[in-house]
């Protein structure tokens, strides 16, 4: 599954939530720089100064709109943390594993 070439779709709540092993073999093949972390997905991200973060950042957030699906964020200074997860499911779905993939390919 190359989850670059894919669209996040809408969710609501009879989007079936993926479980710990599905979510497991995305993140090896697909973003395997991204952890599970209480049921969602995070990953730090690092750059030189607080300028670059923040065109990270806006870079992530004109991805999440283009998507519709959208990350919680937290920047600290050159350091921006990314969180997933659907909350119409209160879970996984294969819209956060798509933006996460997208995500990597902006730094």
């Amino acid at each position: 599954m190359d989850l670059l070439k894919k669209r996040c779709v809408p969710c609501d709540g009879g989007t079936p939530v993926l479980d710990k092993a599905e979510a497991d073999v995305l993140i090896i093949k697909e973003i395997p720089l991204w952890t599970l972390k209480d049921g969602h997905l995070f990953r730090s991200f690092k750059f030189r100064d607080f300028k670059e973060a923040m065109i990270f950042v806006n870079s992530l957030a004109d991805l999440a709109e283009d998507e519709g699906h959208h990350p919680d964020i937290c920047i600290h200074y050159n350091r921006v943390d990314v969180e997933l997860w659907t909350h119409a499911i209160k879970g996984l779905s294969e819209n956060d594993f798509i933006i996460a993939a997208k995500a990597d390919r902006l730094t």
